[in-house]
């Protein structure tokens, strides 16, 4: 039995935990519903960038998980609030077009921009596209990238996450990417400190052992990981990463609480 004393508030993955795709995984909106009922504090962060806040919400509820729209932490949004801190910068966009409306209000630019974003924009990754980023950040451009995954869980399988492209961009232009979302630390105590608890009282339920869990356990949370949406064994057999507790899904939570 996992030591989960203490544990006030979670934060929870979102694709993986609650669905791959486009279904359900059993069993999780009954976990949403529990822990609303005892008033008990979550947020639901997401390295997801190919969907806006809202857009992301409307799917949700779409899917039946009763999740309020404050309680969402993206990988986008910090980005958002990241990019706030910096002046104003002007900004190169390689985000899905839904994506690109939420950063509206910085001035965007195809030729000397301040900053190049990079996020998920699906089959549209080629070489001139890369090449033209690479050419941006040798000439100064701030290299931001909203995450670094490997991998992630479709319905069609595994899919090849963009920290492939952000890797080949840090080796060719000898630059390190600011990372935004998870395992970012910066991105944890994003969302920490909205649900308004120490990082000790706090802990983070999720698919992926490096990004999630170990992520969370590097700024002082408890990492919980799922059986479900990208985990397998043999990645958790080569992480270095132990998880607190390791449960077949979502579903199997409210018995530790």
């Amino acid at each position: 039995m996992a030591n989960l004393d203490g544990i006030q508030g979670i934060l929870f993955d979102l694709d993986g935990v609650f669905y791959v795709g486009d279904q359900v995984i059993d069993g999780s909106p009954e976990v949403i519903k529990y822990f609303q009922e005892k008033h008990f504090p979550c947020r639901y962060v997401t390295n997801t960038t190919t969907k806006s806040i809202d857009a992301l919400h409307q799917k949700l509820q779409g899917l039946g998980l009763p999740i309020e729209r404050h309680e969402i932490i993206s990988a986008p949004y910090a980005a958002l609030l990241y990019l706030r801190q910096l002046q104003q910068p002007s900004c190169h966009l390689v985000l899905c077009e839904e994506v690109k409306q939420d950063f509206g209000e910085f001035a965007q630019t195809d030729t000397t921009p301040d900053a190049v974003v990079l996020g998920d924009i699906g089959r549209a990754w080629d070489y001139a596209m890369l090449n033209r980023v690479f050419q941006m950040v040798m000439s100064g451009a701030k290299l931001i990238a909203l995450h670094k995954g490997k991998f992630w869980q479709t319905s069609e399988g595994l899919q090849m996450d963009i920290g492939a492209f952000v890797a080949g961009l840090e080796y060719a232009t000898g630059t390190e990417a600011t990372i935004i979302g998870k395992p970012s630390p910066a991105f944890f105590e994003l969302s920490v400190k909205a649900l308004e608890l120490p990082k000790t009282k706090v802990a983070m339920v999720g698919d992926d052992i490096d990004s999630d869990v170990g992520g969370a356990q590097a700024v002082g949370l408890k990492g919980i990981l799922v059986r479900t949406g990208k985990y397998r064994q043999e990645h958790v057999d080569s992480s270095p990463v132990h998880p607190d507790l390791t449960i077949d899904s979502v579903a199997e939570l409210p018995r530790y609480f």
